[in-house]
């Protein structure tokens, strides 16, 4: 696993003349320390198109300085990056070749920049002697690396807070450059302003072509339109959590099972606008990468539920070696559960899906209905989906405690779950009424989920309390927290009726519709 930081800087512009202002007097320095001018050479790479730098991913072979190596740099907010790290070496190392993968996909990786650097640094320190932030002035040379090469040079200063320190600080280092004339630089980082200086210079389009003929109006987006946006959306949020999946980052697991959930379930919702044909075969494989997540997904939420639970008994009813028997399970199925879902990701078959919602975007395929106001269409899509919901929580409703009204609450879930995602893709177009709607639809979908998670739990306590009892070990906990569960279920089941009343309350459907 490569060594990783959270990188914390702000960047200023700056000219060959400019000098620091007296940085001591900054709030909580104690001592400026001059550490001297480091050389440094970087070599950033990326695919032909710039894939990379389209969503602000930095790749680079760097030389000199203290930290000489393999740098990838994953955004996090603005002048915030986690930065990973690997040792010096003469290819990619394949740590990072697997965090880039849904973004290179089967194209390869080309130098495109060299930036060389003379780092001029200082390091404000507090009354122990202990790094506040580094301050440096980086006199930069870029030369483009690619066809129609170009060259550019600048002088910038970066102020780039020390490990686990206050950001805060960094706003009083801020007030002094600005007190001494020296402003924030416009770019976000040395790559994209070597690449928009460097980059090839476009020619001028002849008079008035590309232009609007005057008087003309913009369009008004289409159901298609709007529709597209979120599955666009939703397939970048796939790819951009693709590493965090595979850096185990937490939630990351659960946030990319939930985009794909939303992609496969507006493919289904408007199939009106697009033509199923084309997105059936997408929405099966969306189906069993969903499907794939969820296996250390539902394993991490099951694992959470069980242990809080555990949490909620006095000490006198926990008989057994119970947290032990507890975190070996969890050990054992954990860790096989994140081996399987990062061989999926490395796989052909996800690779291939990743290419088909590609194509999907790129010559999507509309129907008649996607050319209509989206007022008409979308609320039409999400009240069906709604009525599907309805039919499944009244025959749940109707049947009496057990096995089957499990099954039948389990599948009101779902089709909860697809109506809140259909509103939610409606919002952009329709508004407050759809974002209510949705928030309801959350409400039910919760509820029902919570019932479900207790029907999981109860499984997995008996299967534990068998276990134990084989060998040798009370099982009185693991019974007492199954009857706790069931308690729960029984509970959730009591509160649907009052839940579903207030969702499907008229008003809310009226204000849907317009």
């Amino acid at each position: 696993m490569a060594d990783s930081k959270r990188e914390i800087e702000r960047k200023y512009e700056a000219t060959a003349d400019t000098r620091l202002p007296d940085l001591s007097r900054v709030a909580g320095v104690f001592t400026v320390a001059h550490r001297g001018v480091t050389e440094l050479d970087a070599v950033y790479y990326d695919t032909e198109d710039l894939r990379l730098a389209a969503d602000s991913l930095t790749l680079r072979r760097r030389t000199g300085g203290s930290d000489a190596g393999w740098h990838l740099k994953f955004p996090v907010a603005s002048g915030i990056r986690d930065e990973l790290r690997e040792p010096l070496s003469d290819t990619l190392p394949p740590s990072f070749a697997g965090l880039l993968r849904s973004r290179v996909r089967d194209r390869g990786l080309v130098p495109v920049v060299r930036l060389v650097s003379a780092r001029d640094v200082h390091h404000l320190l507090d009354a122990e002697g202990a790094l506040l932030a580094e301050v440096s002035v980086d006199r930069v040379r870029a030369e483009r690396l690619t066809a129609g090469a170009g060259t550019a040079a600048w002088t910038e200063i970066e102020a780039e807070l020390a490990d686990d320190g206050d950001p805060a600080f960094l706003d009083a280092v801020e007030r002094r450059l600005r007190k001494a004339g020296i402003r924030p630089s416009a770019s976000p980082s040395k790559l994209s302003r070597a690449l928009a200086e460097t980059a090839p210079k476009q020619r001028k389009s002849p008079a008035g072509r590309g232009k609007s003929p005057a008087g003309r109006t913009r369009q008004k987006p289409t159901s298609g339109d709007h529709v597209l946006a979120y599955i666009r959306h939703q397939t970048e949020a796939i790819v951009a959590l693709d590493p965090a999946v595979r850096r185990d980052l937490p939630d990351s697991v659960h946030q990319m099972r939930v985009a794909t959930r939303r992609l496969r379930s507006a493919l289904r919702t408007y199939r009106k606008i697009l033509d199923r044909d084309a997105t059936d075969p997408v929405g099966a494989e969306l189906k069993w990468l969903a499907a794939e997540l969820g296996i250390d997904r539902d394993q991490e939420v099951l694992d959470a539920r069980l242990r809080a639970r555990l949490a909620e008994l006095p000490r006198t009813l926990v008989l057994g070696p119970v947290r032990g028997r507890l975190r070996i399970w969890s050990a054992a199925t954990r860790g096989g559960s994140r081996r399987r879902t990062v061989a999926v990701l490395d796989g052909k078959r996800y690779l291939a899906l990743l290419a088909s919602l590609d194509a999907l975007l790129a010559a999507p395929p509309l129907l008649p209905a996607a050319a209509r106001a989206p007022g008409r269409e979308l609320p039409r899509a999400v009240l069906k989906e709604y009525g599907r919901l309805a039919d499944r929580t009244g025959r749940a409703l109707e049947l009496a405690p057990g096995h089957d009204r499990d099954l039948a609450v389990h599948e009101a879930r779902k089709a909860a779950k697809r109506v809140r995602y259909a509103a939610e893709a409606a919002r952009p177009a329709l508004g407050k009424p759809a974002g209510r709607f949705a928030k309801r639809m959350k409400a039910v979908q919760s509820l029902l989920g919570d019932h479900q998670d207790s029907v999981v739990a109860r499984e997995t306590l008996r299967t534990l309390a068998v276990q134990a009892h084989a060998a040798g070990e009370p099982a009185f906990t693991w019974g007492l927290l199954y009857g706790r569960e069931e308690a729960i279920a029984a509970a959730r089941e009591r509160e649907l009726p009052e839940e579903w009343r207030r969702a499907s309350r008229p008003r809310l459907r009226a204000a849907l519709e317009g």
